[in-house]
């Protein structure tokens, strides 16, 4: 017999949450432009800590771990959520983080050369 774990709360109103976001982007329009904001949160969270390690100099190497572990994790989310039907909306928003990321971190690295 297996037990499962109790649910909390938090984690209820978690996954209550977005799957109330996900009923609320139905529509195409809701559901681009809140891939759009999210996309341009990664840009603004790539960049910032591309301008921060730069700037403090002894965290590059740390930053850069901590990114790649993050963007890993982004990844690994991604091929959880890839087959189950209810998770497309959360998909779409885990790839635009992604790329905003990787295009903040894309652009710093231009003004660097």
């Amino acid at each position: 017999m297996v037990v499962r774990p109790q649910k909390t709360k938090f984690q209820l109103k978690i996954v209550e949450n977005i799957q109330t976001l996900s009923i609320w982007a139905n529509n195409p329009w809701r559901r681009y432009s809140i891939s759009l904001i999210t996309l341009l949160i990664g840009y603004f969270v790539g960049s910032s800590v591309g301008m921060v390690s730069a700037v403090v100099e002894l965290m590059d190497p740390v930053a850069a771990f901590l990114s790649v572990a993050f963007i890993e994790t982004l990844i690994a989310l991604r091929r959880n959520f890839r087959f189950q039907k209810k998770r497309k909306f959360l998909v779409l928003l885990l790839d635009s983080l992604r790329l905003g990321l990787f295009y903040g971190f894309f652009t710093e690295s231009l003004k660097l050369l």
